[in-house]
C-alpha cells in the first residue's frame, strides 16, 4: 500500500477510536413455552446490560421458582465494551387459567408483562409412566396429505439424573425428516413422581400416500447411580424406545389449487398503507402474512400484483418461524414501495395466495382488499434558477440574507462531521483501488463467469452450490430441488422445464421428469428421489451453447462417491 494511503487509513482508525456512542441499556424478557399444563415449568428468560440481577419478588404468588442460573457476554461494539448477561429461571404456575408474568425491575428498567396459558393436568397418562427413563412421541396430524409439513415432537422423560446419553429418531422411508430448533427443558409430575423432560421437534414432509410407518425413538445414556444400585448390579445404564407409529398419508386432491399448498391456516394482513402520495415520490405498504403448517422454504414469495400506473420496489422478505401447538408457524413480512407515475387515483389490487385447508379438506385463497391511493402532483423545488448552486442556495433564506448567514452557521457547526466523512470516503475509494489493484486478472475473470447470465425480475434464487443442491437431495421437497437446480445452470434457468431441456445427460432428464411426475401427484416420491441421488451424484450436466455436452464444474468431491 503507498505510503498516503497508509496514512489516511491510520488517521480514520485513530478517529473511530476516538468516537463514542452512547447505547442505552437494553432489557427484554421471553418465555420458552407460553402454553403449558398444571405440574410442568416454563423458563422465563431475562437478557440486560444493566449489570444488575432481576428481582423475582413479584413472581412467588403464582409461581414455584427454581433453577436459577446466568450466563454473561461480553461484546464490542460502537468503540465501547458492553457486557450482556442472560438470566434464566423455572417457574411452575400454582394455578390453572391464563396469568401474567408480571414487569420484572431490573436495576432501572422494567420488563414487558408477559402472558402464560395454563391447562388442567394432562388426563393421559403416557403408557411407560412409572419407568426412569422413557420416550414419547407424537405428529400435529396423523392423517396429513402429500408433501404436508407435520410437526412430530419426541419426548425424553428422566427422573434421574442423566450424567450422558444419545437420542436419535430414525427417519422411516418416503419421508424427509429434519430436526427444527433447539430442546426444551422444563419439568413435569406424573404420577406422583418428577420428570425432567427433553423436548425434540422434526418437520416430517411424507413424499408419497399411502400407510408411512414412522420408527420409534430411541434412547441410551447413562445415570448418575447410588451405593444400592451397583450393590443390586444395576449399574447407571439406561435405555429406551418410543413405540413406532403409523401415518395415513392422503394423495393430492384433484381439485387442489396450484402450486400445492396444503396449511393448517393462512392469514394475510396490512401492516401499513399510505394514505397519500406525491407522482414520482415512493409510498411505502407492508405487508404480512401468518402461515400455520409450514416452514419458510415451503412457502411461493409474498408478492403484490402488477400496479397499473406505478413502479414497484420489493424490500427482502423478513421471516420469523415459531414452534407453536406442536407444528411450524412462520411470519412473512414485507415492504414494497410504490412510486405513481402521474396525479390521480391509483389503484393497488390486494395480493392473494391460493392454499389448501388440511383441516376442512378444501380450497381456499386468503386475499386482501384492493386499496385506492389519491396521487398529488410533484411539487416543485422552489429554487430560482441562476448560474450558480451556492447563488441559489444563498437567496433561497429571503432577500434580507438571514438564511444564508443561518445555513453558513450551520455548516461552520458540522465541519467536524464533514472532514470526518471526506476523510472516511477517501480512505475507502483508495481501499477500493488498492484491491482491485491486487486481484489477479484469473481471478476476475472467475468472478465474471460466477455470476454471468441474467436472473428473471422477481425470481428468487438460492446460492448456486453444489452442496446446498445435495442437501435438498437428501432433506428438502421437490420444489427446492427443483428451484436449487435451476440456480445451478448458466445462465440460471427460469422454471424446472427449462433446466431439464438443457441437462445434457438423458438419466439426469428422465430423473427431473419422475421429480415432476411426483410433484403433481402421478408418480412415486421415494423412486423419483432415487433416481434423482442416483442421477446427479457427479453433479449436473449441461448442454453448450453449441448443443454439445458440457459437465458442470466440480467445484466440491462427488455429491455421493461411489462405495
Amino acid at each position: 500500500m503507498k505510503p498516503m494511503a497508509r496514512g489516511i487509513l491510520q488517521t480514520l482508525a485513530c478517529l473511530l477510536l476516538l468516537v463514542s456512542l452512547d447505547a442505552s441499556a437494553r432489557t427484554r424478557a421471553w418465555l420458552d413455552r407460553d402454553h403449558i399444563a398444571m405440574g410442568e415449568t416454563t423458563t422465563l428468560n431475562i437478557e440486560t446490560d444493566t449489570g444488575t440481577a432481576p428481582d423475582y419478588a413479584p413472581l412467588q404468588a403464582d409461581f414455584a421458582i427454581s433453577g436459577h442460573t446466568s450466563r454473561r457476554q461480553v461484546e464490542l461494539g460502537g468503540g465501547k465494551v458492553t457486557s450482556r448477561t442472560l438470566y434464566a429461571v423455572a417457574l411452575q404456575p400454582r394455578r390453572e387459567g391464563l396469568l401474567t408474568i408480571p414487569g420484572i425491575a431490573v436495576g432501572g428498567e422494567k420488563t414487558n408483562p408477559l402472558p402464560l396459558t395454563v391447562a388442567p393436568t394432562s388426563a393421559a397418562t403416557p403408557s411407560q409412566a412409572g419407568a426412569d427413563v422413557f420416550l414419547e412421541s407424537e405428529p400435529d396430524d396423523a392423517s396429513p396429505y402429500v408433501q404436508q409439513a407435520v410437526g412430530w415432537t419426541v419426548r425424553l422423560y428422566s427422573a434421574v439424573p442423566l450424567v450422558s446419553g444419545q437420542l436419535d429418531q430414525p427417519a422411516p422411508p418416503g419421508v424427509s425428516l429434519t430436526q427444527v430448533g433447539e430442546d426444551l427443558r422444563f419439568d413435569r409430575q406424573i404420577g406422583g413422581r418428577d420428570y425432567s423432560v427433553v423436548e425434540r421437534h422434526y418437520l416430517l414432509v411424507p413424499d408419497r400416500s399411502g400407510p408411512v410407518e414412522v420408527p420409534g425413538a430411541i434412547f441410551r445414556g447413562r445415570g448418575v447411580s447410588g451405593f444400592f444400585d451397583d450393590l443390586m448390579g444395576r449399574g447407571d445404564s439406561l435405555q429406551a424406545k418410543a413405540p413406532a407409529m403409523t401415518l395415513s398419508v392422503k394423495p393430492i386432491p384433484a381439485q387442489a389449487p396450484q402450486p400445492w399448498l396444503p396449511l393448517q391456516g393462512l392469514e394475510l394482513r396490512y401492516l401499513t398503507t399510505p394514505q397519500s402520495a406525491e407522482a414520482g415520490a415512493a409510498a411505502t405498504l407492508t405487508v404480512e402474512a401468518v402461515v400455520d403448517g409450514a416452514s419458510a422454504s415451503q412457502l411461493p414469495e409474498l408478492q403484490l400484483p402488477e400496479v397499473a400506473g406505478a413502479q414497484v420496489f420489493p424490500e427482502p422478505v423478513q421471516t420469523e418461524e415459531r414452534w407453536v401447538d406442536g407444528r411450524p408457524q412462520v411470519t412473512l413480512r414485507r415492504q414494497f414501495a410504490l412510486v405513481p407515475a402521474q396525479p390521480g387515483t391509483l389503484r393497488i389490487p390486494g395480493p392473494q395466495m391460493p392454499w389448501w385447508d388440511a383441516v376442512a379438506g378444501q380450497a381456499r385463497t386468503a386475499e386482501l382488499p384492493a386499496l385506492a391511493l389519491e396521487v398529488s402532483a410533484a411539487a416543485s423545488s422552489g429554487l430560482p434558477t441562476g448560474s450558480s448552486g451556492a447563488t441559489g442556495v444563498a437567496r433561497s433564506g429571503g432577500a434580507d440574507g438571514a438564511g444564508a448567514v443561518q445555513g453558513q452557521g450551520a455548516a461552520s457547526d458540522h465541519q467536524p462531521w464533514v472532514i470526518a466523512t471526506v476523510v472516511f470516503g477517501s480512505a475507502w475509494l483508495l481501499t477500493l483501488l488498492w484491491g482491485l489493484h491486487r486481484v489477479p486478472a484469473s481471478a476476475s475473470g472467475a468472478v465474471a463467469g460466477a455470476v454471468a447470465g441474467p436472473i428473471a425480475p422477481g425470481t428468487k434464487r438460492p446460492p448456486a452450490d453444489l452442496s446446498g443442491f445435495a442437501r435438498s437431495l437428501d432433506h428438502g421437497d421437490f420444489d427446492e430441488v427443483a428451484t436449487r437446480l435451476c440456480a445451478l445452470a448458466r445462465p440460471p434457468a427460469t422454471d424446472i422445464d427449462e433446466a431439464r431441456a438443457r441437462l445434457a445427460d438423458p438419466a439426469q432428464r428422465e430423473a427431473v421428469a419422475a421429480v415432476q411426475r411426483a410433484r403433481w401427484g402421478d408418480g412415486d416420491g421415494v423412486d423419483a428421489r432415487r433416481q434423482l441421488r442416483s442421477a446427479f451424484a457427479r453433479g449436473p450436466q449441461w448442454r453448450d451453447s453449441q448443443g454439445g455436452a458440457t459437465t458442470s464444474t466440480e467445484l466440491l468431491p462427488p455429491l455421493y462417491p461411489p462405495r
